[in-house]
């Protein structure tokens, strides 16, 4: 190839580039180079070349044109494509009088094999173009190459279909200009265009330096005229571009572009501005820099627009910010500016844009202005004008430090914030050049002030303020003296208060001349350390590690420090054991830290009981962190055998002690437990009272800990069943309920030695010894806890699922949680724990045989599978039925007066045997209702207990619910929990004739319940409407339920007081739409259908008239100063957290239209009753928030429902206007009447959907 190109350049220049044209690019680069650059200046070639080459250009430009033309236009006109105009004349293919004759061969039977052919001709010819322009000895005319290089360039936009030709026609009129050849500025119409849009779209950092490059080529254009746009459009674009704003260069571009054109720069800074509330950080500070760097050149008209038409906007902006995010973006913008200050005429500039308003706007009443100020203030600080004089400098300063100090006692806590981080930040920066009675006054008010602010976000910040000021070094002296003023923080109520505190004094503790407990005493940081939270206590350890456990000293040493500090604090020793190795101690120290502590207690010695546990507890925590560890678990293995356990657990004498020692077995998992699994079992049997006692709670843990790591568990649940069993048939006996075949577990199954041990000693828990059915009671409701205590964790759940007596364990919860609910109305000791673990395992076993299903849905048949998820969803519907049925019997039994019987006689029964069942059902029941259990069971007791396991019951309801499983009774499900909450609503309502006392703990209790059912109530409500559709619409009982929803809220507002129900009300913002939808569900059923419904919904209304409504309505009337609560009415003061509500609601209404019609039915529904009724104020109340609140004043397009009830309540409000009734009734009327006028005449008149027939 080299010797026919080197051949034909011999011949001529024709021939040479036809040569050239044959070949491709990629392969005849390198011998196109050599050849063209070996052309002397002196040659033919020099002048024929360039002559020759421009002829092949235009001579191909030309064929490809003809080969696009059949597909564009039969009478083309060789026009270029639009270009942006340019200052300067420039010469085009356009101007040329003739055009090229095409070749008078046939054309090639393939067009795209042609076109092909001709973009890789050009790709040759321009290459060779740039060649000829970049010879070393300028051996070639550009006026020659001119007429080629334009044309490439003026068809620049036909050829975009091949990229490496485009690029490298771009890459040749980019040189061109470089070389600042003739004519340059002909060649960047389409060029710069093209070059500008490669970078937006490839993104590389190599075609933004090619842009910066070309950047004065830009100059030449016209960017007054129209046609710019498209450049325009471009240079936008490159202002939001991330790669130009992160580009060094791209930034320079940038600010390059503000001086082109005033137009183009207020365009630019409307981009800017535009970005600027969603801009990221990195974004922000990028438009600072191009800003200042545009401000920095520009002059004139340009310096103004940046200075006063957009960088006063943006200090304006940062003032009067809506949010405290848009002020910190438009800060980070101006931080450009600031970070500069330095620079010559920028300190002046951001005093005469500021000075003006920041001060002003220090002292007004908005707290949100304030603190924009206030932020702003700081980061200007000092504000001065550079050219004053001293005095005028020293007024001002003394104006800040003013303000600044004023600030920190100001009204708002966001406003305090700041200004307390501000202070130690100005104090910091400043501290040499600030006067001493400055730094004083503002120091002792942080230190005496701050550190007691009521509001812990400035508590907090005064302790990272002062953080921050150790920075200075010449603050330390005066810091050592007040330091100790802040040893209350570290009892401060709230966390990170404490962890900040912790955080001071880890950095004072590395200081010279600090001295940390100075400042927070060690017996208060050892208290904090025992009892604070983890991330308090791991700070804590972290400052104690060089005092107890130092790497500096030999390991005896360090241990022997430890166990000092263990015996003075023992329960703070045990946690700073705990988060020893997170804060640098080897596990080496550590394990001879172990032996250490237990030889401590095996020894005898004065150990108090509090020692050995503190002792116990740090070699359990020590324990479980060495046990990750292969090579320690070994060696702990090795070290604790039978023999030294057993000596352990006879030195444990407390709970605590006993529950450490269990934690150590079950970590090192050693092969000899002596006597301990007994102990464990004795732990896990001997369990009455466990559901209310942490301590033993966290005992039992460890015992089941111990049993799973020794496979006891097996044994331990045969164990909990047989007395489970047992518990369940004495309710039976006790209070007759009906029991279920308890089948006798079998013993058929591989043991191991642990659980054979077990098994033989604990089968028969319980023993033959008599004890009274309340004693009974109370273990298997710690044995209940137990049950769903291990429910919870995956392997302990794994066995009781698979054990072989969950069938057996089931049955007896579910007698047992029958006795609890029906029964707590009676027996004070009834508890939610047996309910709880009867539904949990309910809930889990129809999610494990769910999951099992799933897996054989490839290896079974179709049938069997839809066999087996049936009887999973059935065996959880069972238990759901048989829960709803315990919960309406106790409502029925309580509305009787109750009595202590729970079902009647079996119906396969014998005569003898029903005489001696009712013998013993009047025996239990004398017993049930004797006085040690009803004498002091006061009413609120009862109301308490009973919403405990009616609370329970419904998120066993609700959980069912979630999983999908019982869509057939969704309806019992909504009726239930309506009955629940009218239930509540009628005890609370008794008070007002029957008023009895809540004790505090009861009352704090049951409002908790309730807050709870409101939210498994609110769910069930999303669960029932998240799959309406026209075919299954909603359920009128969701309406009924959304409905007894609110009242709750006003009776327990009405009888226990506002305090009570805010709570309440705070978690019900969440459920919110859903608690709308329900409430308007038969209106959007009827919407969709297009079916008339408000019959059905007016008649529903009408039996069980809402209380809600009758306080809404009475609300709306207090605010009507005509209009006064009627005497004996309750005060619509009364009701703050309900009105807090509706305004909730109003709110979530404004941003749909539809909803707000369905929901503004209800109302005028209401009305039409209350018209009916005769209850004028409650019609006047209910139209007046349908008008005024769910709609605007001015809102006249009511929905067809809307209007369908407004046609019906209109004529009746204007004929009982005429009839004879009270002046204050009728001017209730007349103001309801004045509220719906406008959108009544509007309709009938407008658009014609109301009338005044009837």
């Amino acid at each position: 190839m080299d010797k026919r190109l080197r051949s034909s350049l011999q011949s001529s220049a024709d021939e040479f580039l036809s040569s050239a044209a044959k070949q491709t690019l990629k392969s005849s680069k390198p011998s196109l180079k050599t050849l063209i650059h070996g052309i002397k200046p002196s040659s033919d070639l020099s002048s024929s070349l360039p002559l020759a080459l421009s002829h092949s250009i235009s001579q191909a430009i030309q064929s490809f044109r003809n080969l696009l033309e059949p597909n564009q236009n039969p009478n083309p006109k060789p026009n270029s494509p639009r270009s942006p105009p340019t200052k300067r004349p420039r010469r085009s293919s356009r101007r040329s009088k003739t055009r090229p004759e095409p070749d008078s061969d046939d054309p090639d039977a393939n067009p795209e094999r042609e076109r092909k052919r001709l973009l890789s001709e050009l790709q040759v010819l321009a290459f060779i173009a740039q060649l000829c322009i970049s010879h070393p000895q300028n051996a070639f005319s550009p006026l020659d190459l001119l007429t080629g290089v334009q044309a490439l360039h003026d068809n620049l936009i036909i050829l975009e279909s091949d990229s490496v030709l485009v690029s490298e026609i771009a890459g040749l009129c980019e040189q061109w200009w470089k070389e600042e050849l003739l004519s340059r500025e002909s060649l960047i119409s389409q060029s710069l265009p093209f070059l500008l849009s490669r970078s937006l779209t490839l993104q590389k950092k190599a075609d933004v330096h090619r842009v910066y490059a070309l950047r004065e080529a830009f100059t030449c254009f016209d960017f007054e005229d129209e046609s710019i746009e498209d450049l325009k459009l471009l240079l936008i674009r490159c202002v939001i571009s991330p790669l130009y704003l992160k580009a060094e260069e791209g930034k320079k571009f940038l600010a390059f572009l503000f001086g082109l054109s005033l137009q183009l720069l207020k365009e630019v800074l409307a981009m800017i501005r535009s970005q600027v509330p969603f801009g990221r950080k990195s974004m922000l500070e990028a438009y600072g820099d191009v800003l200042f760097r545009a401000w920095k050149v520009a002059d004139g008209d340009s310096r103004s627009e940046i200075e006063n038409g957009f960088l006063q906007g943006l200090i304006e902006g940062a003032i009067h910010a809506s949010s405290g995010a848009l002020a910190a973006s438009i800060r980070r913008v101006l931080g450009g500016f600031i970070n500069q200050r330095t620079t010559a005429g920028v300190e002046k500039l951001l005093f005469q844009l500021s000075e003006p308003v920041i001060f002003r706007s220090l002292q007004v009443a908005n707290s949100n202005v304030r603190q924009n100020a206030l932020h702003l203030l700081l980061d200007l600080f000092p504000l001065e004008d550079p050219d004053s004089t001293k005095e005028v400098k020293d007024s001002l300063l003394d104006k800040q430090f003013f303000l600044l100090e004023r600030l920190l006692t100001d009204d708002c806590p966001d406003v305090r914030v700041v200004a307390v981080e501000g202070s130690c930040r100005v104090l910091h920066l400043f501290w040499e050049i600030i006067p001493l009675s400055t730094i004083t006054k503002l120091i002792t008010k942080i230190f005496d002030d701050m550190s007691h602010d009521v509001c812990h976000e400035v508590r907090l910040s005064t302790l990272n303020g002062i953080i921050y000021l150790f920075g200075n070094p010449q603050c330390h002296q005066i810091l050592n003296v007040l330091l100790p003023r802040l040893g209350h923080l570290m009892l401060d109520n709230v966390l990170s208060v404490r962890a900040a505190m912790a955080d001071l004094l880890l950095v004072i503790r590395d200081i010279p001349n600090f001295q940390f407990h100075k400042v927070v005493k060690l017996d208060v940081l050892l208290s904090d350390l025992a009892n604070d939270q983890p991330q308090v206590a791991q700070k804590i350890t972290k400052l104690l590690m060089p005092s107890y456990f130092p790497s500096k000293v030999s390991v005896e040493a360090a241990c022997n420090r430890c166990a000092t500090l263990i015996k003075r604090s023992p329960m703070a020793g045990a946690r700073f054991c705990e988060f020893a190795v997170s804060q640098g101690a080897s596990l080496k120290s550590l394990m001879e830290l172990v032996r250490v502590l237990i030889t401590l207690v095996l020894l005898p010695s004065n150990l108090d009981e509090d020692q050995i546990e503190g002792l116990l507890l740090a070699a359990a925590n020590l324990c479980n962190t060495l046990a990750s560890e292969s090579v320690f678990k070994n060696a702990l293995k090795e070290f604790f055998d039978g023999e030294k356990l057993k000596c352990l657990f006879a030195a444990a004498s407390t709970r605590s002690a006993q529950s450490s020692v269990f934690n150590i077995v079950s970590t090192v998992s050693p092969d000899d437990l002596a006597g301990l699994l007994d102990e464990c079992m004795n732990l896990v049997t001997n369990c009455s009272g466990l559901s209310e006692d942490a301590e033993r709670q966290a005992e039992v843990r460890s015992a089941h800990k111990l049993l799973l790591s020794c496979d006891g568990v097996d044994g331990m649940l045969e164990a909990l069943t047989a007395f489970l069993q047992k518990s369940a048939y004495r309710c039976h006996v006790k209070f007759g309920n009906e029991l279920p075949n308890l089948s006798v577990f079998s013993a058929k199954r591989k043991k191991s030695k642990s659980y054979s041990k077990i098994s033989a000693r604990w089968r028969n828990v319980g023993g033959k010894k008599p004890t009274n059915f309340e004693n009974d009671y109370s273990v298997a409701v710690g044995m209940a806890w137990q049950i769903r205590d291990l429910l919870a964790s995956d392997n302990t759940r794994k066995s009781i699922l698979g054990s072989q007596v969950l069938e057996s364990l089931f049955q007896s919860l579910n007698v047992i949680s029958e006795v609890s609910i029906v029964q707590c109305m009676h027996c004070e000791y009834m508890d939610t724990s047996p309910v709880l673990a009867y539904t949990a395992l309910a809930l889990h076993m129809s999610l494990q045989n769910a999951s099992s299903t799933t897996k054989d849905w490839g290896t079974k048949s179709k049938d069997r599978t839809d066999s087996t998820r049936s009887s999973s969803e059935t065996e959880l519907e069972h238990a759901l039925d048989h829960l709803v049925n315990c919960a309406e019997k106790l409502f029925r039994a309580d509305d009787a007066g109750g009595s202590g019987k729970i079902s009647p006689r079996p119906k396969h029964s014998s005569k003898k045997s029903s005489n001696r069942r009712e013998k013993r059902h009047r025996e239990s029941h004398t017993d049930a209702s004797s006085p040690s259990d009803s004498g002091c069971y006061t009413e609120p007791k009862k109301l308490s207990n009973k919403v405990k396991m009616l609370t329970a019951v419904l998120r066993f309801v609700v959980d069912a619910a979630t999983i999908g499983s019982v869509p057939q009774i969704q309806e019992r499900c909504l009726k239930f929990t309506s009955g629940y909450i009218r239930y509540v609503v009628s005890k609370l309502d008794q008070q007002s004739h029957e008023p009895f006392q809540f004790e505090e703990e009861d009352l704090k209790d049951m409002v908790l319940c309730l807050k709870s059912s409101f939210t498994y109530a609110a769910k069930l409500l999303n669960l029932a409407l998240k799959d309406v559709t026209e075919a299954s619409p909603a359920l009128t009982e969701a309406s009924d339920l959304a409905n007894d929803l609110l009242d709750l809220i006003i009776s327990i507002e009405l009888y226990l007081g506002s305090n009570y129900v805010a709570h309440l009300v705070t978690g019900v913002k969440s459920w919110l739409p859903d608690l709308i939808l329900a409430l308007g569900s038969g209106h959007i059923v009827e919407q969709i259908k297009g079916e008339v419904m408000e019959i059905t919904t007016a008649d529903r209304i009408r039996l069980r008239f809402p209380s809600w409504l009758l306080i809404l309505a009475k609300t709306e009337l207090s605010e009507i100063s005509e209009a006064r609560p009627e005497d004996g009415d309750s005060k619509p003061d009364e009701f703050p957290a309900f009105k807090n509500l509706l305004n909730m609601i109003v709110t979530l209404l404004k941003g749909n239209i539809s909803i707000r019609n369905v929901f503004g039915v209800i109302f005028l529904i209401s009305a039409v009753i209350g018209m009916q009724k005769k209850n004028f104020g409650l019609v006047l109340g209910l139209v007046r928030f349908a008008c005024l609140k769910v709609f605007r004043e001015d809102e006249r397009e009511w929905g067809n429902m809307m209007l369908a009830s407004l046609q019906e309540l209109y004529p009746q409000i204007e004929r009982e206007i005429e009839e004879d009734i009270e002046e204050d009734r009728r001017e209730n009327l007349r103001n309801a009447k004045e509220l719906l006028e406008p959108i009544w005449m509007y309709h009938m008149y407008e658009t014609g959907k109301v009338s005044m027939e009837d």
